[in-house]
C-alpha cells in the first residue's frame, strides 16, 4: 500500500490572488440575504474562492471586508473572490436577473427541487440566494426567484448551517457546470 504523504502548500499549485482575479470563473455567484455571522460570511468566500466562482453579493445585515471577524475563516479569500454589497436582497436578485442570470433560492418549499434532482437547463450564468441562520431566505425574496434548491435531509433536524448548506450546494452546482 503506497503511504499517502500530505502535499505541501508549494506541491498544490495554487494560484495567486492575481492569478485568480484575471482567471475565468463559473458563471456563478452566491447571494447571503441577510446572514447575520461573520464566520458563516468567511466560510462562505472560502468556498467561493476554491470553487473559482464569479462574486459573492452581501445583502441586509451582512457585514462586509475588510472585517476581522470574515478574515478568521476566509483566510484571505475575502481578498481573491470579488464581491459586492446590497442594501436589500430584491435588488440583487431584481438586477441580476435583468442582465440574464437564473435565480435559485436554496430554500425549502411545496415546490423546491431536490438538490440532486436539480438540472442546468442552459447556459445561462447562475446565482443562488442563502438567508439568515434562522429566518432562512425572506418570503419576498423566494418570490422573485426563478426556483428553489432543497437538499434532502434524513434526520430530525430541519436546517443545516448557512456555510455547510451553501457549500453543499456551490459544490454540487460547480460541478455541473464544469461538465
Amino acid at each position: 500500500m503506497k503511504q499517502q504523504k500530505k502535499l505541501s502548500i508549494q506541491e498544490m499549485n495554487r494560484l495567486s490572488v492575481d492569478e485568480f482575479q484575471n482567471s475565468n470563473k463559473l458563471p456563478f455567484i452566491i447571494i447571503l440575504d441577510n446572514v447575520r455571522s461573520q464566520h458563516n460570511i468567511g466560510a462562505i468566500f472560502r468556498t467561493a474562492d476554491a470553487l473559482l466562482m464569479e462574486k459573492v453579493i452581501l445583502c441586509g445585515i451582512c457585514s462586509c471586508p475588510p472585517n476581522q471577524e470574515i478574515h478568521k475563516t476566509a483566510l484571505g479569500a475575502e481578498l481573491s473572490v470579488a464581491w459586492e454589497y446590497y442594501p436589500n436582497t430584491i435588488d440583487a436578485v431584481t438586477h441580476l436577473q435583468q442582465v440574464g442570470y437564473q435565480v435559485f433560492a436554496v430554500e425549502q418549499t411545496h415546490y423546491s427541487t431536490p438538490l440532486d434532482e436539480f438540472t442546468l437547463t442552459n447556459d445561462q450564468p447562475i446565482a443562488i440566494v442563502v438567508g439568515h441562520e434562522v429566518f432562512g431566505v425572506e418570503q419576498t425574496v423566494v418570490d422573485l426567484c426563478d426556483g428553489c434548491i432543497e437538499i434532502p435531509q434524513y434526520g430530525t433536524k430541519h436546517s443545516l448551517n448557512v456555510s455547510v448548506a451553501s457549500g453543499i450546494v456551490m459544490y454540487d452546482i460547480s460541478c455541473k457546470l464544469r461538465k
